[in-house]
C-alpha cells in the first residue's frame, strides 16, 4: 500500500480521473435495482457518488485521505451523502453478507493482499449479490508502454486475469467474464487504449 503516493496525486484541485462514473459500472449499476453498495479503493469518489445519485446506500473506502476527502466534496455538490472510510487493510468493520452489491473498480491491490482482500468481500456479499469489477488485465503492459496517460500498475503480478478472479470468488456463478481492449476517458490518468478484464459473478 502507498498512501503518500495516491495522497499526493488526489491532492491536485483536479479529479484526476474525472467525476463521471466508470462507464461498465454505471452500464451494469443501471441494470440493479438500488440497495447496500461498498466501493473498495474508490479514489475521489466518482462511482461512489454516482450510486449515491441513483438511490443506492454507499459505503466506500480508500487508503487516501485526500481522496476521501474529494469524495465528500463531490457528494456534497450532487446533494447525496455516501459513508467514506480510510482503510489500509482486510481488517475491515462491515457486516457478513451486508451488501447487495460490491464494485471494484480499477481496485488494483499488491498480489500478497489481493485474494486476501477479494475473499473478504466475498464475504461480505449477501447471497444472491454481485460482485462488478473491471480492472486492468495481463495482458495491459504493452498498451501502458505504448501510451502511459492510459495508467494502470506496470508490475505483471498486480494486473488481474479472469482465472484469478474466479478463484478469489469461488463462492459465485460467473455472470460475466471477459478481456477486452476498450478505449478510456477517465480524467488525466486513465487515457487512450488498454486491455482490462471485466467480471460480474453473482453469489450463491
Amino acid at each position: 500500500m502507498n498512501a503518500a503516493r495516491w495522497n499526493e496525486r488526489y491532492g491536485a484541485e483536479a479529479y484526476v480521473y474525472g467525476t463521471e462514473p466508470n462507464q461498465f459500472f454505471k452500464e451494469q449499476l443501471d441494470q440493479l435495482a438500488p440497495g447496500r453498495i461498498l466501493l473498495p479503493a474508490d479514489g475521489e469518489g466518482r462511482n461512489a457518488v454516482y450510486a449515491a445519485t441513483q438511490g443506492w446506500e454507499v459505503f466506500a473506502f480508500d487508503q487516501s485521505k485526500a481522496g476521501q476527502e474529494k469524495a465528500l466534496a463531490l457528494a456534497d455538490q450532487q446533494g447525496v451523502t455516501i459513508t467514506y472510510d480510510v482503510f489500509d487493510s482486510p481488517q475491515l468493520p462491515y457486516l457478513t453478507a451486508h451488501f447487495d452489491a460490491i464494485a471494484l473498480i480499477y481496485a488494483h491491490f499488491q498480489p500478497e493482499i489481493r485474494s486476501i482482500f477479494h475473499r473478504k468481500f466475498a464475504e461480505l456479499v449477501r447471497p444472491g449479490g454481485i460482485i462488478i469489477l473491471e480492472a486492468f488485465n495481463k495482458g495491459h503492459i504493452p498498451y501502458k508502454q505504448a501510451n502511459p496517460s492510459v495508467g494502470g500498475p506496470g508490475n505483471l503480478q498486480v494486473l488481474m486475469s479472469l482465472e484469478e478472479l474466479q478463484d478469489d470468488f469461488a463462492g459465485f456463478n460467473l455472470v460475466m467474464g471477459a478481456d477486452e481492449v476498450i478505449e478510456l476517458a477517465e480524467g488525466d490518468y486513465h487515457r487512450g487504449q488498454g486491455s482490462v478484464v471485466r467480471y460480474i459473478g453473482k453469489k450463491n
